[in-house]
């Protein structure tokens, strides 16, 4: 194995097991994030969590606005890396930087491409109920995840998973899998396998809109919906205060008008009658709350059954939180 000089482009936490596993073999000479965002009480500037990560270890870090100007582009090439590493960086690359190292650049996504190219791949794998997903290893080209795949590692996606859950995983194998790959240059590169664009699906970006419940659909949907959303943003309904997110629920027997609480069952879980079946809500968190067992939420509402739970219009009917 050689040792390679590599540029590392990434913004989120997902980003940093690949990070460091690149760095036990490899020369991080660089590390490229998104600029800093301002956030929590009183919007001081936050670098991102790659970004914070890889100067608290040392690294050389960058986080320009775009990758288009001059400027930026010669410091870019001056670093000499034979290889750019990309996991969810959150910008475009133009064509002179995806021509600019020696081996291309190489991102790891969290799909088994070309099945939900874009940018929530993990929350649509489990909102559409597949049974698997996993990591690519591709390279990249101008199109939006495109690219010939390089190397993929299949994952499970367990009953119990979310968003959570699986993100954890993928990041992990998404390390295992590119440090296996720039290990292996530039033999890996001569297996490159084309995508099949025609069997291409699209995992657009995630709203928080999106994540609100709606009761007509059946209670299967809402599980997954459920899971796919959780933690972030939750999936949520409307209630009298603010939302009530809901972060576990499942499926249970029986039937009624969509959108009616139905009453707690024996372990304290809301029964919420949907389009087809009824939705048990195991654990939800109120505006301004921590999460908490529905049973806690229960003891602190006014809700009797009959009651409707939202929908999100100005706030009537469903849960009043207080006593």
């Amino acid at each position: 194995m050689t040792r390679r000089r590599i540029i590392f482009m990434g913004s989120p936490g997902f980003a940093i097991p690949a990070l460091d596993r690149l760095a036990e073999q490899h020369d991080i000479v660089a590390v490229y994030s998104q600029p800093p965002r301002r956030a929590g009480r009183g919007m001081k500037e936050q670098l991102q969590p790659l970004a914070a990560h890889a100067a608290a270890r040392g690294f050389a870090c960058f986080h320009p606005a775009s990758l288009s100007a001059d400027d930026d582009l010669a410091r870019l090439a001056g670093h000499g890396a034979d290889i750019f590493i990309v996991v969810a960086y959150g910008l475009l690359l133009p064509q002179r930087v995806l021509d600019m190292p020696r081996f291309g650049c190489i991102n790891g996504h969290a799909s088994l491409l070309p099945r939900w190219r874009g940018a929530a791949p993990i929350q649509r794998a489990i909102a559409a109920g597949d049974s698997e997903t996993g990591i690519c290893a591709m390279l990249m080209e101008k199109g939006l995840d495109t690219g010939p795949v390089v190397g993929r590692r299949v994952c499970p996606i367990g009953d119990d998973d979310t968003a959570g859950s699986l993100h954890d995983r993928l990041a992990l194998l998404n390390a295992e899998l590119l440090g296996a790959v720039v290990d292996d240059l530039p033999d890996v590169l001569e297996n490159a396998q084309p995508q099949d664009h025609g069997a291409a699906t699209y995992a657009r970006k995630i709203s928080p809109g999106e994540a609100e419940i709606d009761w007509t659909r059946p209670a299967a949907e809402l599980a997954l919906h459920i899971r796919a959303f959780a933690p972030v943003p939750g999936a949520w309904f409307a209630g009298a205060r603010g939302r009530v997110r809901v972060l576990k629920a499942h499926v249970a027997s029986g039937a009624g008008t969509p959108g009616c609480f139905l009453g707690a069952d024996v372990d304290g879980g809301m029964q919420v009658a949907t389009g087809d079946g009824v939705l048990t809500l195991e654990t939800v968190q109120p505006a301004g709350s921590k999460p908490m067992a529905a049973s806690a939420f229960l003891n602190g509402v006014r809700l009797m059954p009959g009651a409707q739970m939202g929908p999100a219009t100005p706030a009537g009917s469903g849960a009043e939180h207080g006593s």
